[in-house]
């Protein structure tokens, strides 16, 4: 009887758990799904993580190159971020070129990368106007089940804290470059951004860690980023709900007190891999 109430009346059936403070996957309104996070999945990228947020599963390679710095940025490197959504993590992507949500995500992910700085972009110059790094970031959604944003920023960072980039020197007589793949450094990461997603119900009511479902039943979506100091790096409101300045702060709040856990879990993982 819930089953045929559900799929006839989706809205409602979720208004009747929400006037109890619950949700229909036993979640209180405020409760993240579980999330678990693997650091060094990928032998042949330089950096990666695998993160999965309840179902929604999303990883994260990261590909250094060397190339010239660009003519107006002579020392500076750069970070190409890039988010897939095959058709294989859920039936409303299609294969071909990244659909919209796919460059959104690719958008929202290199602004949290220019807000945040979380990586200097001079950091990745080896010598001004001659070599800098190229970080690639490819973030593939394995499978999707809601608040992608979230776990795309969590596999980001959690892959670059696994990168370990070779020395680089440039012969001054042939005016080469020389990479000592034995001697490798990790990357400088200078701040950590952690996103927050909420979902909005009826215009008023906010739901963090939205599945799918609870997604397209809402009226709103905002994701807050902020970074260990508890700084606003980035607030990303695609549309729907307005929301009164008093939620955003509740928002904000809950935000930091997400990325503590965040944190606390990316260093518990990078603990465990590191030799002794």
């Amino acid at each position: 009887m819930a089953a045929a109430f559900k799929t006839v009346e989706p809205l409602e059936y979720y208004r009747r758990f929400l006037k109890e403070n619950c949700r229909p996957d036993g979640r209180e309104l405020g409760e993240f799904r579980t999330t678990t996070v693997n650091i060094g999945s990928i032998t042949t990228a330089d950096g990666s993580a695998l993160v999965k947020l309840g179902n929604t599963t999303v990883i994260c390679g990261v590909k250094a190159e060397l190339a010239a710095p660009a003519v107006d940025s002579a020392d500076k490197g750069y970070i190409v971020p890039n988010v897939e959504l095959p058709s294989l993590c859920a039936e409303r992507f299609r294969s071909g070129p990244p659909g919209e949500e796919a460059q959104a995500a690719s958008q929202f992910i290199a602004d949290v990368i220019e807000n945040s700085q979380m990586i200097v972009k001079e950091d990745l110059c080896i010598a001004s106007g001659k070599l800098a790094w190229v970080l690639y970031c490819d973030i593939i959604c394995l499978d999707y089940d809601g608040n992608l944003l979230d776990a795309s920023v969590f596999a980001l960072l959690a892959a670059l804290k696994n990168v370990q980039l070779p020395s680089v020197t440039i012969n001054e007589e042939t005016g080469l470059s020389e990479v000592n793949l034995k001697q490798k450094n990790p990357l400088i990461i200078r701040k950590h951004p952690v996103a927050t997603s909420f979902a909005v119900f009826d215009d008023t009511l906010l739901i963090v860690d939205p599945t799918a479902e609870e997604e397209d039943l809402a009226t709103g979506t905002v994701t807050i980023v902020t970074d260990e100091e508890g700084r606003l790096c980035s607030v990303h409101k695609p549309g729907g709900s307005p929301l009164t300045g008093a939620k955003l702060q509740d928002c904000i709040t809950r935000a930091i007190t997400r990325h503590k856990e965040v944190k606390k879990l990316i260093d518990k993982v990078i603990k465990s891999i590191t030799p002794k």
